[in-house]
């Protein structure tokens, strides 16, 4: 049965089909890949017959690349959990970022979820930890992203005027110690928004090697919550990982308030 959406929003058309989009007949693991860990199913944030929404860890890659190693590809045979087919991801997921990844498990339902995404129609909330603070305690980002690349340094996303629309809504949560944890909702999905966001405030994110953040182990960047506008509504909120506690906690947050 496909997804309905809130009868008082007029259904979108039904988009292409998609190359990666596609769902395939649940694959064993590749041997190119990692076996994934017992606990997949178990980072499951809510499960329906139609979607998943995964807590994805930080370092892990939606899709394997060219030289293969562990990736999401890995966990999908086994969240299939039951269905002929395995889930595919809705929307894009940094490696580097954890949390909220939507997973689509029917082809009526994948194509419902890419044309909310596609409509900017998701409301999608971040957490970050940054370096130094925004110019005040809550705003706007308005600048173009464009793609740059060069021999030396590989490619980079940079502000543009040029380049495409990027939106994003801010506002501070907390501050201490030069930190600041910040709360992101991008209007726009251009690759490495956030990043490249905040790091045009002036306040680069925790761990952001590429973008002026420092040489912190991981990146404190949290896909924190999710909301779709279906019928009923879906919404899933992922845990601070361990990674991001100290700094979060330093800036006043509360893990008992979880």
């Amino acid at each position: 049965m496909p997804l309905r959406q809130r009868q008082e929003v007029q259904a979108l058309p039904r988009p292409p089909r998609l190359g990666r989009a596609r769902l395939r007949r649940a694959p064993e693991p590749s041997r190119q890949g990692g076996a994934p860990p017992p606990d997949a199913e178990a980072r499951l944030l809510h499960r329906d017959g139609q979607l998943l929404v995964l807590d994805k860890p930080a370092g892990l890659p939606v899709h394997r690349g060219p030289r293969g190693g562990a990736s999401l590809e890995d966990w999908l045979p086994v969240l299939a959990l039951g269905k002929r087919r395995a889930p595919q991801p809705a929307h894009r997921l940094d490696t580097d970022t954890a949390g909220c990844l939507v997973l689509g498990r029917t082809k009526p339902a994948l194509a419902a979820l890419g044309a909310l995404f596609a409509a900017g129609r998701v409301e999608k909330t971040y957490w970050a930890v940054v370096r130094g603070a925004p110019p005040a305690p809550a705003g706007e980002v308005a600048a173009p992203l464009a793609k740059r690349s060069t021999a030396r340094d590989g490619w980079r996303m940079v502000v543009d005027p040029e380049g495409q629309p990027a939106l994003t809504a801010w506002r501070v949560l907390g501050e201490a110690g030069g930190l600041a944890w910040l709360e992101l909702r991008p209007r726009t999905g251009r690759t490495h928004q956030l990043r490249v966001h905040c790091a045009h405030l002036g306040c680069p994110i925790l761990g952001d090697a590429r973008y002026g953040g420092g040489e912190a182990a991981m990146l404190h960047l949290l896909a924190r919550a999710i909301a779709l506008p279906l019928d009923p509504p879906v919404t899933a909120t992922a845990p601070v990982p361990p990674h991001m506690r100290a700094a979060l906690a330093a800036c006043g947050w509360r893990e008992a308030a979880e």
